[in-house]
């Protein structure tokens, strides 16, 4: 009976129909090996649909400012203290001198996120330093696309100078930030949160600031962190919290949207050890992974058209498996990245433009080279 429900949704998902959160919830705990395949081919097909068959990549820079952080979150061997081993706060000549290394590299974009660290402030104001962030890049390289500061980092501002989220984000927005990664989700449930990372922000506060930077004509990308405590239930419902964040920017007419989906697998093998325990592994589960960005795709794909896996986490190998499983990007080459490889992950710090291309070709799809928003470059 299970076998031909799920059928039934299947059938229904190629005729391009959104599935309800309960017929997304079936398909996630549906393991049986046929349904398996036929819940690949289905994810397939709507990728084919929705993106043809081209794999984009970007050429970017992962550009980490601080390390030092006032919250304590239950999955991040990233944080320090001030003054603790392994702490650091980069200076605005050596964000430079990163910036102009990725450039001459052929980078369209820097990715730029950071701690929450409280003496981050200019004058006793934390947006003034944030703003000197974006301008020290911007005025050196204007036409370098600025994806930076996620909504707990756009909260933390608004907090500690008493300022609405529309101002904090109209003012980086003014200085020259392009787009907002759509990191700090986690997963999208305060039971969930309270475990993991009690001090971030709450699913609302997340949801709010991602409509705020819509509103404003900032688009965002949208992530899941999966693959640890949470339930294929709240896996879903999270889902459900993107897409109608999606559908009201599109029924709302802003001018800025989602522009991905990203499913982000825990890596546990440096994680605090109160949630390492209860997870119990210290690496991704692939074919966890990859059901939950076949189910992605089909549940979001009219709304969110691009998908992509993340190699930090899974390898290149495993990404590139994910391309036959519903995903039409592989990310960018990042040339550094931190806070997953401090976690234990396997995957790397940094792809060539090579290695992106020869993994594309692999599974007989052609690569182009896009800009952070998805417009071809190459």
């Amino acid at each position: 009976m299970l076998t031909q429900t799920v059928d039934a949704i299947l059938d229904c998902a190629s005729e391009g129909a959104d599935l309800s959160p309960e017929q997304g919830l079936i398909l996630l705990e549906a393991n049986h090996p046929k349904v398996t395949e036929r819940l690949r081919e289905v994810a397939d097909k709507w990728r084919s649909r929705d993106c043809g068959d081209t794999v984009t990549y970007v050429i970017n820079r992962n550009l980490n400012f601080t390390n030092i952080c006032e919250q304590h979150c239950n999955f991040c061997a990233f944080r320090r203290d001030e003054g603790e081993a392994g702490a650091f706060w980069l200076g605005f000549e050596q964000i430079l001198q990163k910036a102009k290394d990725a450039v001459e590299r052929g980078a369209t974009e820097i990715c730029m996120q950071g701690g929450l660290n409280p003496k981050a402030q200019i004058n006793g104001q934390f947006l003034p330093y944030y703003l000197q962030l974006v301008k020290t890049i911007k005025n050196e390289f204007p036409n370098l696309h600025l994806h930076a500061f996620s909504p707990q980092e756009v909260q933390f501002i608004a907090r500690g100078d008493r300022l609405s989220y529309d101002v904090v984000i109209g003012s980086l927005r003014d200085a020259g930030v392009g787009s907002m990664p759509g990191t700090a989700a986690e997963v999208l449930d305060d039971r969930i949160r309270q475990v993991i990372c009690p001090e971030k922000i709450n699913t609302a506060t997340w949801l709010e600031i991602v409509e705020t930077a819509h509103s404003l004509g900032v688009p965002t990308t949208s992530t899941i962190l999966c693959g640890h405590i949470e339930t294929h239930q709240q896996q879903i419902a999270h889902l459900q919290k993107l897409r109608s964040l999606q559908q009201k920017a599109i029924d709302r007419n802003y001018p800025a949207r989602i522009t991905e989906f990203i499913a982000l697998p825990f890596v546990g093998e440096q994680a605090p050890p109160s949630l390492r325990r209860r997870v119990g592994r210290d690496q991704p589960i692939l074919t966890d992974s990859l059901r939950l960005m076949a189910v992605a795709r089909i549940f979001l794909g009219n709304w969110i058209m691009n998908h992509q896996p993340s190699w930090v986490k899974l390898g290149l190998s495993g990404a590139t498996e994910a391309l036959k499983w519903g995903c039409n990007d592989i990310g960018g080459t990042l040339m550094e990245e931190h806070i997953t490889t401090m976690a234990g992950a396997t995957g790397g710090t940094c792809q060539t433009v090579k290695d992106l291309q020869q993994a594309i070709a692999s599974v007989g799809r052609k690569p182009l080279q896009r800009d952070t928003l998805y417009s071809i470059i190459h």
